[in-house]
């Protein structure tokens, strides 16, 4: 029963490096672990690649073979990919008692309307392979309102469509810094909080004024509908940060509950789980990120924007909110008038 998980996200999210980095990460560890390059646009791949996709086609063939442009060309390759499948099975096979980390292409289209990743997943599941989808995203999109809200919809779109354990990352968080500040403290984008407080910055921030309002409230109406998306911290060069977010891997595709080794390290890892909020919080202080100073569109609320820039916890909000509530609820009024 081979474990692994698939590396997807938008080009230059860092997958070559998070692959190569997660590959050396998990060979300290003692894991037997093969790297599998599922794109024939790689032209600088990191790591020691065990089974190349370009060794049954490549890139520059398919677009010189039907006239094609580089998209079409990738989407051409992963299709023939899919009709080869068994030269696919029979790499890996040759690989036993591993760990598989697939490098998959960037271009977004294979993932939120196409079906041909997806029926690549499905025929690995039904060899027993127990996989999850890591999704690298570029930090840098929490620093605009409108890139974060884009980032959310890609993250929703890629979740609903390949239908299997997903983990959604923030790539590259040690640099955030110098990519500009973040409107509020990392935990708010990491756990997806109310997207209320975005809309003042989305509607201004586009210049746009109130012609988008009400579909910039329709899109994040949408996204807490749903409730599904929320993002790890990563900085691949930081064992830590790889440490946290391996464990998150290992328990969605289920190699903490038995897999390869006697010992399974992966259980020992758990042990030390942090919640979401406090890798955050972590992250935001490990790395020094700044926030903006706080603006009018947090001056109606003050709670609220403490919250947000971690004056309190979420938790402590939301006991404190239901406390005022019950007690607003009892002391009115109609509460007060028995009935007859």
């Amino acid at each position: 029963m081979p474990f692994g998980h698939i590396v997807i996200g938008p080009p230059g999210s860092g997958k070559t490096t998070y692959c190569n980095g997660m590959h050396q990460f998990l060979t300290a560890l003692g894991r037997k672990t093969v790297v599998v390059n599922l794109d024939p646009a790689n032209e600088s791949m990191q790591y020691e690649c065990a089974v190349n996709i370009e060794d049954l086609i490549t890139l520059d063939d398919a677009m010189d073979a039907y006239q094609l442009g580089p998209n079409g060309g990738m989407v051409y390759c992963i299709e023939y990919l899919e009709k080869n499948m068994q030269w696919l099975l029979d790499r890996l096979a040759e690989h036993e008692d591993c760990y598989f980390i697939f490098d998959c292409p960037g271009q977004v289209e294979l993932y939120t309307h196409n079906q041909t990743i997806k029926s690549i997943v499905r025929r690995l599941e039904k060899h027993d392979f127990r996989l999850a989808c890591v999704h690298l995203v570029d930090a840098s999109y929490c620093t605009e309102a409108s890139r974060f809200i884009s980032v959310l919809l890609l993250s929703l779109t890629t979740m609903t469509m390949l239908e299997m354990p997903h983990i959604n990352a923030l790539s590259k968080i040690d640099l955030l810094n110098q990519m500009g500040q973040l409107d509020f403290n990392l935990e708010y984008y990491t756990t997806v909080m109310d997207l209320e407080y975005l809309l003042h910055h989305l509607n201004t921030g586009s210049g746009a004024g109130d012609r988008f309002a009400s579909l910039n409230r329709a899109i994040c109406e949408l996204i807490e509908d749903f409730s599904m998306v929320g993002f790890s911290t990563l900085c691949i060069t930081d064992k830590h940060s790889v440490a946290a977010l391996l464990k998150e891997i290992d328990k969605a595709n289920g190699y903490i509950f038995g897999a390869l080794t006697e010992g399974n390290e992966s259980i020992l890892l758990a042990a030390n789980a942090t919640d979401m909020l406090t890798e955050a919080r972590d992250a935001q202080a490990r790395y020094g990120l700044l926030t903006k100073a706080p603006t009018d569109a947090d001056a109606g609320k003050p709670d609220d924007a403490d919250v947000l820039r971690g004056k309190k916890s979420g938790i402590e909000n939301l006991v404190e909110r239901l406390t005022i509530k019950e007690h607003a609820q009892t002391t009115s009024p109609a509460a007060k008038q028995k009935p007859a």
